[in-house]
């Protein structure tokens, strides 16, 4: 073997240190812990990760009921609110019984009755961009149901859907969007009701499976189609919830449960668990704040809790968290107190209401902004405030006025402008984000803080599904990071009072 001359070695040394040099620039380490600084989404197809995005190691998504952001702060100052000259507003929307143009109102009530929100009801309210559809779609609404929390129902005798609340009724809310940042361009995922919308928080669809565990057998289905229930069915669904042993009788134990739902396409819990992301999903127990069918007139009250799969805990029926052994990470609410308490939240969570503190019509305000007040209390309270983002929303509009038309992106939504924030240490301070946000936005967060920017992509997380697009990459999806100033010196603790303390539900923490 010929010996290397002097000049050869460093030629050799030289090409080295180029190539190591090269190897950030030019390629992606997806190493478990050592973050891309490059992944895919936003207006360009890609963005930079910054570092700072690190310091946040909980996760926090908290989530409540029926409310469009016009009805909750379309008065806030600086934000994109109810169009208004000298103080009265300028738009108005038909009433199709009187004639008259009603324009939107003052509304101190704690309890509201707000209008349906299905799928059609969605279209009607946008009305191809004109957005007048609202008084006309509470009026034709079903009454005298048995729940009134029926997205198909009028909860109130006069629609108060074209009414909007002040600081006063929700002072802590209020507060937290001028300490924080408010977001006044977020909009539900889905152009629908309540279960769909939990879906995409969860996994980026909503469908309907004929095969258990098998992705590919899920098809598009915003109104979250149902299979038929046997006659004289004792559950909401039929047959048992849980694992697939109720199928051991069938001809085809890979076919799905008759009248039970299967979420057999990926969701943001599998791409966590692979990577070894803690994870839990947080219920209050109580009953379910809607019906199970969105269609149906009435219903017997749902009882809800960690172990009972429904619209606000779906988690349980995907197949990824029952294979995967995760069912144990959806828990009680009390869990995440003691959790918090003891400076032990995971990495991701997800906290879910009961129908009492939801603030779905007709549960009080009033109710809903104390639990989520005691829940926020708790976080910074915490060892982990310091190391802690909060994202707070309600999951869709509830029937209730906004001015602004969603963007489309797809089949599926945008759906209707909800209130949104984002609480945190590093959280700029009194900041208003006018970007295009919707749900998606959580994870593609989440995604780029704990998992290296792998997205819930058909061809990238090894469980192919038909799903339409991969709503992370979305180019008119703003990005979260906006919302931070890692470099700032953290925003002091804003603990604020739980009033009332005492709900349907107990006394609350805090």
């Amino acid at each position: 073997m010929a010996h290397l001359t002097l000049p050869t070695k460093k030629i050799f040394a030289l090409l080295g240190i180029l190539i190591l040099s090269l190897i950030p620039a030019c390629s992606s380490n997806n190493s478990v812990g050592t973050p891309v600084e490059r992944v895919s989404g936003g207006p360009t197809g890609t963005y930079i990760v910054p570092p700072g995005i690190h310091k946040i190691k909980h996760i926090v998504i908290i989530m409540q009921e029926n409310r469009s952001f016009d009805s909750y702060f379309g008065t806030f100052p600086g934000a994109d609110g109810i169009p208004m000259k000298n103080g009265q507003p300028t738009v108005c929307v038909n009433d199709p019984k009187t004639g008259n143009c009603v324009y939107p109102f003052l509304d101190h009530a704690d309890v509201n009755g707000g209008g349906p929100h299905s799928q059609a009801n969605a279209t009607a309210d946008i009305n191809g961009g004109q957005m007048n559809g609202f008084i006309g779609q509470a009026e034709a609404g079903k009454r005298g149901c048995l729940d009134p929390t029926n997205p198909a129902c009028t909860n109130s005798s006069t629609p108060d859907v074209m009414g909007y609340h002040s600081q006063s009724d929700i002072p802590n809310y209020w507060t937290y969007a001028k300490d924080f940042v408010l977001q006044d361009h977020m909009f539900e995922p889905n152009a629908s009701w309540s279960l769909p919308s939990h879906l995409f928080l969860v996994s980026e669809w909503s469908a309907y499976c004929t095969q258990i565990d098998n992705p590919s057998s899920c098809q598009n289905s915003l109104q979250t189609k149902r299979p038929e229930v046997p006659p004289n069915t004792p559950t909401p669904y039929g047959g048992t919830p849980g694992p697939t042993g109720t199928n051991a009788a069938r001809k085809n134990p890979n076919a799905a449960v008759p009248g039970q739902p299967d979420y057999a396409w990926t969701d943001l819990t599998y791409l966590l668990h692979k990577q070894k992301v803690s994870w839990g999903y947080y219920v209050v127990s109580g009953s379910e704040p809607d019906c199970e069918n969105p269609a149906q007139m009435s219903c017997i009250a749902v009882s809800q809790n960690a172990s009972t799969p429904g619209i606000w805990n779906p988690l349980p029926w995907f197949d990824t968290v029952k294979n995967d052994n995760q069912l144990g990470n959806i828990q009680d609410v009390t869990n995440f107190y003691s959790q918090a308490k003891s400076g032990n939240l995971p990495a991701v969570s997800w906290v879910v209401p009961s129908a009492t503190v939801s603030e779905h019509p007709p549960a009080r305000v009033s109710a809903g902004q104390s639990y989520v007040t005691s829940l926020i209390n708790a976080i910074m309270q915490s060892p982990d405030w310091s190391s802690t983002a909060i994202f707070l929303t309600w999951d869709d509009w509830g029937g209730f006025y906004d001015h602004v038309v969603p963007p489309s992106v797809d089949q599926n939504g945008y759906g209707l402008r909800v209130p949104a924030m984002v609480i945190s240490p590093y959280a700029k301070q009194g900041y208003i984000d006018h970007q295009t946000l919707s749900f998606d936005a959580y994870d593609k967060f989440i995604e780029d803080d704990f998992l290296n920017g792998a997205r819930i992509d058909p061809l990238t997380d090894g469980r192919p599904d038909p799903r339409p697009d991969v709503r992370e990459n979305e180019k008119k999806l703003g990005n979260l990071i906006n919302d931070f100033n890692f470099n700032q010196s953290p925003d002091p603790k804003v603990i604020l009072p739980v009033n009332p303390k005492t709900t349907l539900t107990g006394t609350l923490p805090g």
